[in-house]
């Protein structure tokens, strides 16, 4: 699993509960060496990536090498770009956010190299949306809970 965002509110217990649910591998994307340092040392991340830093695209394919199984957006842009590409026929790619796009004009589109991606290797598109959740407030609320009072979630 790959989080952009990853050192964020919703990024970092994303990676958390993709570990949790079990994803073997949990790659974190963001903006520093000291969130980088923070996602592997306190939340547990497997690998960290500062996206700021050159080789971005030859550093998340050293750490899958055989490709990205679940993608975590919160960022869109180059970052998506980049992270969709290395992604396996199959996957999934979950829509949390387009922070970089929120004030372009006009509206973003994706590259459509990354369009094509995506229609070639059947990758499954959904867009995360808390008010499509609403009947599993009650067990999810149940469920973060007991892993945060058990320690295994922390926020």
């Amino acid at each position: 699993m790959v989080v952009s965002g990853a050192a964020g509110g919703c990024g970092s217990l994303a990676g958390q509960i993709g570990r949790l649910l079990g994803c073997s591998r949990v790659i974190g994307i963001c903006g520093t060496n000291e969130k980088c340092a923070f996602l592997n040392s306190e939340l547990g991340f497997d690998e960290a990536l500062n996206y700021k830093l050159p080789g971005l695209a030859y550093k998340l394919k050293a750490c899958c090498p055989n490709g990205v199984d679940i993608y975590f957006d919160n960022v869109g842009g180059e970052i998506s770009d980049i992270v969709i590409s290395q992604m396996k026929k199959n996957s999934h790619l979950v829509l949390c956010g387009q922070i970089s796009q929120y004030n372009k004009r006009p509206p973003f589109n994706l590259d459509p190299q990354t369009e094509n991606t995506l229609k070639e290797r059947n990758i499954e598109r959904e867009q995360f949306l808390l008010l499509n959740y609403t009947d599993q407030y009650e067990s999810a609320t149940l469920q973060l809970s007991e892993w945060v009072r058990a320690g295994k979630l922390k926020v």
